[in-house]
């Protein structure tokens, strides 16, 4: 029997955030959602960038289903370590997906992070996912319950994620046999750390209509504070034959043949119109940073071989004559020689004039690092040319590194960029928190040095003042 989804998503920045690094994408074979590395100038781009490399798997037939799923989400990982090479203050980004993809009837699940997917069938409504965190660690060693994991500081820990520090992380990857009326609810743990698995169970059990049951938890989440972005997909399988499909209207022309050149160049506002035109043709949801990326077009897309290969994926079931358009060679051939010594002079040109405006960007720009194993914001960029420092400090606060759990220490030490001084020193005010957190708690009137309770170091008394 032929199956398909039916979906809805909904994503929200939240109580605290000021931007959203959530992006997620449901259709009618494919569903994802992907959580940015909060903190991160780059939380939105690396998650943006992993939803829209996969958007093109949403298709009734994909070759070697069991491989193409976990196969696309490594190369969008490459994709993410080329933006961070060519931006390097995009270094440290990283992102959560928890992604399936429906053949026949088999849904193919890939997962990397703390996002979860959770599966109402035959009555048992259970999580199917697994947190790859520190604090899930400690669980399944059984040195903690899963009650005392809901309490601890470092339950938002995470131990592996897609980014530019593993060239290729390792997939959770299940493959779970389908049928026609089960339902499944993928979410970032914007939900999941201030909503309770019962209440998420009892909604997605009695609402029958998938946008009321998304809106009544992302409502859920706000009312309980929301300190993190929330995104929630929620899908239901069904026969294919239950609702005929009709092709919406595209939102966007079709692209021309220039256009489809220029994306397969890397160019990114084409990249977004492309884009924008293809997941048209579809019945879809797109939410979040990624929607954003597409409707301003700013799409993540930085050198000629990442906007070829999205190009390609998105084309691959174009008429010969439109995949033809892509052929970078024809292109180049048609410039005439003359191209390349005028490309090369002004060039040339460009790059003083660029230079000498980098530098003043720079001195505009902040970042929070280490200085003599205290928490430091300095001004300008963490690079050096030759011998000249781009940056300066700023200020130092009274947070030793030594303070810090080992994650956000090294978070720090790979230098967390800020949008504005204001931003800077929010990130040391929440990096005194999760400092301060990870001191030992002593009983009133207890002795640190007595017994078998921890011994508080002295840097905890410093910042606890």
């Amino acid at each position: 029997m032929a199956l398909k989804l039916k979906f809805a998503a909904l994503s929200d920045v939240g109580r605290v955030r000021s931007k959203n690094d959530d992006s997620a994408y449901a259709g009618e074979y494919l569903a994802v959602l992907a959580d940015g590395m909060g903190g991160h100038v780059g939380g939105d781009v690396a998650s943006a960038s992993t939803v829209l490399d996969l958007i093109h798997l949403d298709r009734r037939h994909t070759p070697d289903p069991q491989n193409a799923l976990p196969d696309e989400i490594q190369a969008a990982n490459l994709v993410l370590n080329e933006l961070v090479a060519a931006n390097p203050k995009l270094s440290g980004m990283g992102t959560t997906v928890t992604a399936v993809l429906l053949s026949d009837e088999v849904l193919h699940l890939a997962h990397i992070g703390d996002s979860r997917a959770y599966r109402l069938k035959d009555g048992v409504f259970e999580q199917i996912s697994r947190d790859h965190t520190f604090v899930q660690r400690l669980v399944d060693e059984g040195r903690i319950s899963p009650a005392e994991a809901q309490l601890h500081p470092h339950k938002n820990v995470l131990l592996r994620v897609l980014g530019d520090s593993d060239a290729s992380p390792e997939l959770d990857v299940q493959q779970l046999p389908v049928s026609s009326g089960e339902r499944w609810l993928l979410c970032s743990d914007g939900l999941t750390d201030v909503v309770a698995d019962e209440i998420i169970e009892q909604t997605l059990r009695t609402t029958e209509d998938m946008n009321e049951a998304v809106a009544d938890l992302v409502a859920t989440t706000l009312h309980n504070g929301a300190p993190d972005n929330v995104t929630i997909v929620i899908f239901e399988v069904i026969s294919a034959v239950d609702e005929p499909h009709v092709a919406p209207a595209p939102d966007d022309p079709e692209p021309d043949t220039g256009q489809l050149t220029i994306a397969a160049e890397g160019d990114i506002k084409a990249s977004a119109s492309l884009l924008r035109h293809e997941i048209s043709q579809r019945p879809h949801l797109l939410v979040g940073a990624a929607d954003l990326a597409t409707q301003t077009g700013q799409i993540p897309v930085v050198t000629q071989s990442t906007g070829e290969r999205r190009a390609a994926a998105l084309l691959t079931h174009r008429s010969p004559e439109a995949s033809d358009a892509l052929d970078p060679l024809d292109s180049v051939t048609s410039r005439g020689r003359w191209f390349l010594p005028v490309l090369l002079t002004l060039m040339s040109v460009l790059v003083v004039i660029v230079g000498a405006w980098g530098y003043l960007w720079t001195q505009t720009q902040y970042f929070v690092a280490p200085l003599d194993d205290k928490v430091a914001i300095y001004r300008g960029v963490p690079q050096e040319l030759g011998p000249l420092s781009l940056s300066e400090v700023e200020s130092v606060s009274n947070i030793p590194l030594e303070a810090l759990p080992a994650y956000s220490r090294q978070r720090v030490e790979g230098a967390l960029h800020a949008q504005d001084l204001n931003h800077a020193q929010s990130m040391v005010h929440e990096l005194l928190i999760t400092a301060k957190q990870n001191c030992p708690v002593q009983a009133p009137g207890g002795d640190e040095t007595q017994g078998d309770q921890e011994v508080v170091p002295d840097y905890c008394e410093e910042i606890m003042q």
